[in-house]
């Protein structure tokens, strides 16, 4: 898998690539993530990606011609190497709200792009023409997408065959099956006068596997009836 990062602030994305799970499915060549810098596409010599809203008001928007330039030479880049550009991601604060069924979703594309905005956003005709679709990460506003774009990374990421240590730990995470996670626990057994539920103790499968599943009805009937239906 092919994860493009487009973004005014390419210092801020570097870092977190380089460790834990993103830096070993990077190196094991299980996905390959670029991160472009969109003031290389940038033609006047100030190297300018912003400029004032028409029609007035505060804020600054990236403007359209380095970013079309940037995406336009991506697809090309696909293209020269046989393939395509599957999808074009717009972190915004109101696009679709991320969740588990797009992660898995677009953990099974060959190329995604992600678009990282910044200030007021982007031109609306990057939107208009560009962009396949739009996602936020939550009902607040950060000051970029850059962060956003990391949360998408690593949500992909660690569904790709092989990433993960244990093939079917990402298969019980928390919303895989619209359920949060069941407590988990590790040695020791007793810590500060609390102890482990004796299940998990019992080496009985079929009572641990029963009582996971009581929890996890438990815990997303308690902190998020919504997935539930319940509310």
């Amino acid at each position: 898998m092919r994860i493009d990062i487009v973004t005014a602030l390419p210092e801020i994305v570097a870092g977190p690539l380089e460790h834990s799970i993103l830096r070993r499915a990077r190196q094991k060549g299980l996905v390959d993530v670029r991160v472009h810098d969109l003031r290389r596409y940038a033609t006047d010599k100030h190297r300018t990606l912003d400029d004032y809203p028409f029609g007035g008001g505060a804020g600054m928007v990236l403007k359209p011609e380095p970013i079309f330039a940037c995406i336009e030479a991506l697809k090309a880049d696909a293209e020269a190497e046989g393939g395509a550009v599957d999808e074009i991601v717009y972190l915004t604060p109101d696009g679709e709200r991320f969740d588990q069924r797009i992660a898995n979703e677009l953990s099974m594309k060959q190329h995604v792009v992600l678009l990282a905005g910044h200030y007021k956003g982007v031109d609306q005709r990057v939107r208009d023409v560009l962009v396949t679709r739009e996602l936020s990460i939550g009902d607040y506003v950060l000051s970029g997408g850059e962060l956003p774009a990391l949360v998408v990374v690593d949500a992909l990421v660690r569904l790709i065959p092989g990433v993960l240590g244990d093939a079917t730990s990402a298969l019980s995470d928390s919303f895989q099956d619209g359920l949060l996670d069941a407590p988990a626990y590790t040695r020791p057994a007793t810590f500060r006068g609390m102890s482990v539920p004796d299940v998990l103790r019992s080496g009985d499968h079929e009572k641990v596997a029963a009582w996971r599943e009581a929890e996890r009805l438990h815990k997303t009937r308690e902190r998020r009836p919504d997935l539930l239906g319940d509310e």
